[in-house]
């Protein structure tokens, strides 16, 4: 089943330290790419925070998996959301300063998203999937 609101966004929830981090590098990129630093910000500023300890393990977080469907085109991604310096697309791993990043941070299984690209044309993202990293290793 899928979630979505008239808006096309369904709620966010973030890790609060993830939040700092990424309202950061929202701030850091306004004047470079403008389009995603308030696509970013508008996330922050309506999710939900929660303790690392307490984040559901079926939301995207920063190093999350994530498998999505674009619903327009219907093709099924896998991909790693990660910081700016760990980014490779060959590898799968997307920035979070990328319009699709910004997008799937705080959303859960089964969630739906409207969505630009970097053209700004509105997508469909929905959540299929969300593996969370091993952490503490």
């Amino acid at each position: 089943m899928t979630q979505s609101t008239r808006t096309g966004r369904p709620p966010v929830h973030l890790i609060d330290t993830e939040a700092e981090n990424l309202t950061n590098l929202a701030l850091g990129v306004a004047e470079t790419m403008p389009q995603v630093s308030e696509l970013l910000m508008s996330e922050i500023a309506r999710a939900k925070m929660h303790s690392a300890k307490r984040m559901p393990s079926d939301v995207v977080t920063m190093h999350s998996t994530v498998v999505f469907t674009d619903e327009g085109s219907g093709a099924e991604r896998t991909v790693q959301l990660v910081y700016p310096a760990e980014a490779d697309i060959s590898n799968g791993r997307i920035s979070i300063l990328t319009p699709v990043g910004a997008g799937l941070i705080g959303l859960r299984e089964g969630h739906s998203i409207r969505w630009p690209d970097r053209e700004g044309r509105e997508r469909q993202l929905t959540i299929q999937k969300v593996t969370q990293p091993v952490r503490g290793q």
